[in-house]
């Protein structure tokens, strides 16, 4: 593998980690009010769709070819991640956008 692919594949590898922070915070808010069965289901799903994804799309990059390092990027990209959304919580625009996706993630939810 060249360097050029490999510092596509670990810009890749950073940004998916971005995404997968993201997509677990969304799956959070969305099955927070479920059963505790249908949370674990639907986790383990999205952890595995994630991990397909991620597989294909290295397949595609080059060739499914995987190193340790490509795996510390994603890490470091759901971190960084992690620290940004942290101090972004402070800004008024980030938590009047949490407050509607909350608001529509939680209408109607009540069971009888």
């Amino acid at each position: 593998m060249n360097a050029k692919t490999q510092i596509i594949v670990l810009l890749f590898s950073y940004l998916y980690g971005f995404l997968a922070y993201y997509l677990i915070k969304l799956n959070k808010l969305i099955i927070q009010n479920k059963k505790p069965l249908f949370q674990s289901i639907i986790t383990i799903l999205l952890m595995y769709n994630l991990t397909l994804i991620y597989i294909i799309n290295l397949y595609k990059l080059n060739e499914g070819i995987t190193h340790i390092y490509f795996f510390i990027c994603i890490l470091l990209g759901f971190f960084t991640n992690l620290k940004v959304s942290n101090k972004l919580k402070k800004n008024v625009k980030y938590q009047n956008f949490l407050a509607k996706l909350k608001k529509k993630c939680y209408t109607n939810t009540s069971r009888k």
